[in-house]
């Protein structure tokens, strides 16, 4: 006799592994009630990079979202992003704010449900508003450096102030130093001039890309120069002496974000938070890397 599968069965594997159906629901859900909150019609896409494989935000994710905000009717609505990610590339973080922007009338806002660092924070700067809770997190925007083992794979990522004041650091040492300067020109043979010029211009780059983005949106009012003295805790480490030391709402609002704070008991956040909750599983335990998704859409890039 044929086997009988049951449409428990079917359930139980589709949550088991987070199957987009699983998350539809949760959209239209979301939809309804950040449409009662902004007095807009909305369209939400979630935008996920998992925080436990070595992943960034990069130039095709934003080929990505281009695709899913193509395959959704985006008619007199406003874009709402649903970002988590630990970072990634500052270009990229620019090109995904001009997508979001030319799909959404110009403007767009963004929830960060538990933490959007570095590049993804840049993306968040590019929004005229950011829908948090109080235990939402935005970071440091000053770019990280890829550490690489002996074949050359990325292991992990390293803070790019770290590098270029470890380098000043040594140079000063070496040129002032009375009497045996060997351990330093020793350990200064470990970089490489050129690397670390690269990284300035990195890091000269994403302050860039972070000012013109708040001047083009939610500061348009001020000048870059304000807008940079405003945002320094953003752009200069040593204010939160970690690049991954949290910023919270409380804190942004007072660098001249836009922060739009919800209650982490309302149905709305409990609604967002079952979505963060479900999609941060299925990049944190599967294959899947980033998720993109709608409603209606779903891109995954999975990890070798």
């Amino acid at each position: 006799m044929p086997v009988r599968t049951s449409n428990t069965y079917h359930e139980l594997l589709a949550e088991t592994t987070q199957a987009h159906a699983i998350r539809q629901p949760l959209y239209g859900q979301i939809e309804e009630e950040l449409e009662i909150r902004l007095q807009t019609k909305v369209r939400v896409l979630a935008f996920f990079t998992s925080f436990v494989f070595p992943v960034v935000i990069e130039d095709r994710d934003a080929d990505m979202i281009e695709e899913v905000l193509q395959n959704s009717d985006m008619t007199d609505r406003e874009l709402v992003l649903v970002l988590s990610s630990p970072g990634g590339e500052g270009l990229a973080a620019e090109r995904i704010v001009n997508i979001c922007r030319t799909y959404s009338r110009g403007s767009f806002s963004v929830i960060v449900p538990k933490m959007a660092k570095s590049a993804a924070t840049m993306i968040c700067f590019g929004a005229k508003r950011i829908l948090m809770s109080d235990t939402s997190e935005l970071g440091p925007v000053d770019p990280q450096v890829p550490i690489r083992d002996d074949s050359g794979k990325i292991i992990d990522y390293q803070a790019a102030h770290e590098v270029v004041e470890a380098y000043k650091e040594l140079m000063m040492k070496a040129n002032t130093t009375r009497g045996k300067v060997e351990p330093f020109l020793q350990q200064l043979a470990r970089f490489d001039a050129r690397d670390i010029r690269r990284i300035a211009s990195a890091q000269k780059l994403s302050e860039s890309i972070a000012i013109k983005s708040l001047k083009s949106g939610c500061l348009g009012k001020m000048s870059e120069a304000a807008i940079r003295a405003k945002i320094k805790p953003f752009l200069e480490p040593r204010h939160t002496i970690s690049h991954g030391r949290p910023i919270y709402p409380e804190f942004a609002k007072q660098c001249g974000l836009t922060i739009d704070v919800i209650d982490a008991t309302s149905q709305l956040w409990k609604s967002i938070w079952s979505l963060y909750v479900r999609i941060n599983h299925l990049v944190s335990t599967t294959t899947a890397a980033k998720v993109i998704e709608s409603q209606a859409t779903h891109f995954v890039a999975s990890v070798s």
